[in-house]
C-alpha cells in the first residue's frame, strides 16, 4: 500500500496528454531566474550592503520621500481615472456599432506602439502654456505642463489600453439578454449597471487598474518632458534614480530602487487580495 507522499509524487510525475512538461518547466524557471530573480537579488544584495543607518538616511531624505509620493500618487490617480473612462471606452466598443469604430478601436492601442519619449514630447507641446490646449487652460488658472497634473495626463495616456483591453473581452462575454431580462423585471439603468454588469466586470476592472498602476509607477520616457522635473514639486522617483546614477552615487540609486520595489510589492499584494475577494464575492 502506497503512502500519501508517494501517491502525490506519482501524480506529479504522471505523464500528461501534452508532452514536454519537464523541458518547458526547466526552461521557464531558468528564463525567470535570469531575467527577474537575479537582477532583483542583485538589487536587494547591493541595498543590504549599505547598512541600516545609511539606508534609512537615504530613505528618509525629504527629496526621496517627495519623489516617491509623486510617483505613486500620480500613478494611483491616473489608474483610477483610466478605470472610469477605460471601462466607458470598452462599453462603447462592445455595445455599439458606428462608422469609424475600427479606427477608434485601433487608436486605443496607439500608446502601446508609440515610443514613450514621442508621447511625452507631443503631450508637452499640447499642454505647455503656449500649446494648443495649454493656452486655453491658462486663462482658467489650470497649468498642466511642468506640474504633477501633467504627470497624471501622461500616465492616463499610457495606461488607458491596459484597462480597455482587460475589460473589453469580459464585457463581450456578457449577454445582452441578461440586461434585457433585468429591464423587463423592472430594474432601472443604475441597478442594471451596479447589480448585473459590475459584478461580472469587477475582477477585470481591478486587474486593469493594477496593470495601469504598475506601468505608471515605473514610467519614465513620457513623464520627464511634461513633468518639469522640479525637485520637491514634480520630480519622479525613476528620474531621481537616474540623477543619483549620473552623480555616481550608486548606493543611493539602489536604495531608492529597493524602496520602490518594496512599495510596489505591497501595492500589488493589496490588489491581488482585492482581486481574490472580488472573485469570491462576485464569482
Amino acid at each position: 500500500m502506497t503512502t500519501a507522499p508517494a501517491q502525490a509524487g506519482w501524480r506529479f510525475r504522471q505523464p500528461s496528454v501534452i508532452p514536454g512538461f519537464g523541458l518547458t518547466l526547466g526552461f521557464s524557471l531558468a528564463y525567470l531566474t535570469l531575467i527577474i530573480l537575479i537582477p532583483l537579488s542583485g538589487l536587494i544584495w547591493r541595498s543590504a550592503s549599505l547598512g541600516w543607518a545609511e539606508f534609512w538616511a537615504i530613505a528618509s531624505d525629504r527629496r526621496t520621500i517627495n519623489a516617491l509620493e509623486i510617483s505613486f500618487g500620480t500613478a494611483f490617480l491616473a489608474a483610477a481615472v483610466n478605470v472610469v473612462f477605460g471601462t466607458l471606452v470598452a462599453w462603447v466598443l462592445v455595445r455599439y456599432r458606428f462608422p469609424g469604430r475600427r479606427i477608434v478601436d485601433a487608436m486605443v492601442d496607439l500608446p502601446f506602439a508609440l515610443p514613450t519619449a514621442v508621447a511625452g514630447i507631443a503631450l508637452t507641446t499640447l499642454y505647455a502654456p503656449n500649446g494648443w490646449i495649454g493656452k486655453l487652460l491658462m486663462p482658467l488658472g489650470l497649468k498642466v505642463a511642468y506640474t504633477p497634473l501633467g504627470i497624471v495626463v501622461a500616465l492616463v495616456f499610457i495606461g488607458l489600453p491596459f484597462v480597455v483591453r482587460t475589460v473589453q473581452p469580459i464585457m463581450e462575454e456578457i449577454d445582452k439578454e441578461v440586461e434585457e431580462a433585468a429591464a423587463t423585471l423592472g430594474a432601472s439603468r443604475f441597478q442594471i449597471i451596479t447589480r448585473v454588469l459590475f459584478p461580472g466586470l469587477a475582477p477585470a476592472i481591478i486587474t486593469g487598474f493594477s496593470l495601469a498602476f504598475a506601468r505608471g509607477v515605473g514610467e519614465y520616457g513620457s513623464v520627464i518632458f511634461i513633468a518639469g522635473n522640479l525637485p520637491y514639486k514634480s520630480e519622479i522617483a525613476p528620474l531621481l534614480i537616474v540623477i543619483r546614477l549620473e552623480e555616481y552615487n550608486y548606493p543611493a540609486a539602489t536604495a531608492i530602487a529597493a524602496i520602490m520595489l518594496a512599495l510596489s510589492f505591497v501595492m500589488l499584494l493589496v490588489v491581488n487580495l482585492v482581486q481574490t475577494w472580488s472573485r469570491k464575492r462576485y464569482g
